[in-house]
């Protein structure tokens, strides 16, 4: 009887699905974690959408880093919504089961998302550096048409590479175990779980890590290289401490969200790594949109103004 060698097809067939353990190792916890994480994605939802709605009706924040900022937390939103509803459905069913179209659906989201989100923050500091470095020049060079145009790259930019990447981790060979110990379907927990030779999925994947992750990393540390000696240049104590106000916030959000995403996907690809990688992704994926509007808010006067009028109205 011959065997004939199976195709990336043969394999997308015959995988049905995985199973996310999440946080089972905790099962006393379970309903906490329930309760805790439903309430930081209440948080998310309103606060984002709260910054979202007051830069689209507020005169005041029609400038270009809110526009940009609108656009953050209306990503943050996508992105938080591509991993947590199905964590909580887990958390609350103790059903950790998802189709294999479910899962690679999921991943694609939350890589087009990721990769969105590092050019979008590239994007807000080359925002800065224009405003702070160039001024006189900043209402030509950052007009409306370029400033949806650059939102739109970063937007669409990714989705090509993300799908493509999606299928080709999909359409390896899956023939042993099919727990996923995490809480959503990311690129090197499901790798550890091929029977094949994943060595191209990883450079390929590493590839990815540098020109959405790297690359827009370093054009923020050179964006703030320029921005910081003019920042300390100005005249004024005043004009100083609203520059630095308005860039530390930015900082931050980048500090924490690249910190974390490149300390989990550069870490190396081992299963004793499995438990400290998930509370790492934690950061990336939930604090810092839980983050983002406080943040902005707490340290930029015209924000809490807006939010003034929308709750005094």
């Amino acid at each position: 009887m011959q065997h004939q060698e199976k195709t990336p097809e043969d394999n997308l067939t015959e995988l049905k699905e995985f199973v996310l353990l999440g946080f089972a190792d905790m099962p006393h916890l379970q309903w906490f974690l329930f309760g805790l994480f439903l309430i930081i994605y209440i948080i998310i939802l309103m606060s984002n959408g709260t910054i979202f709605l007051i830069t689209k009706m507020d005169p005041i924040l029609q400038s270009p880093m809110y526009f940009f900022l609108a656009n953050f937390s209306f990503l943050e939103i996508c992105y938080v919504s591509a991993t947590l509803p199905k964590m909580l459905m887990n958390l609350g069913t103790q059903r950790r089961r998802i189709s294999l179209v479910a899962c690679a659906t999921q991943m694609c989201f939350v890589l087009v998302f990721g990769g969105t989100e590092c050019l979008l923050l590239a994007v807000m500091a080359y925002d800065r550096y224009v405003a702070i470095c160039n001024p006189l020049h900043y209402p030509l060079v950052m007009n409306h048409r370029v400033c949806i145009q650059l939102v739109t790259g970063c937007w669409t930019i990714g989705i090509p590479v993300m799908i493509g990447q999606t299928y080709q981790i999909f359409s390896l060979p899956f023939c042993g175990s099919k727990q996923i110990n995490h809480f959503f379907c990311d690129i090197l927990p499901i790798l550890r779980l091929a029977s094949g030779d994943t060595f191209i999925n990883e450079m390929l994947f590493y590839i990815l890590v540098v020109l959405f992750g790297m690359v827009p990393f370093l054009l923020i540390i050179g964006s703030y290289s320029k921005i910081i000696p003019i920042i300390l240049k100005l005249p004024s104590a005043t004009s100083r401490a609203k520059a630095f106000s308005t860039c530390s916030s930015h900082l931050m959000v980048v500090v924490v969200f690249f910190g974390s995403g490149i300390i989990t996907n550069l870490r190396p690809n081992t299963r004793h790594s499995e438990g400290t990688e998930k509370v790492i992704s934690l950061f990336y994926t939930i604090l810092i949109p839980m983050l983002n509007p406080m943040i902005y808010s707490l340290r930029n006067k015209d924000v809490i103004m807006a939010l003034r009028k929308l709750l005094c109205k």
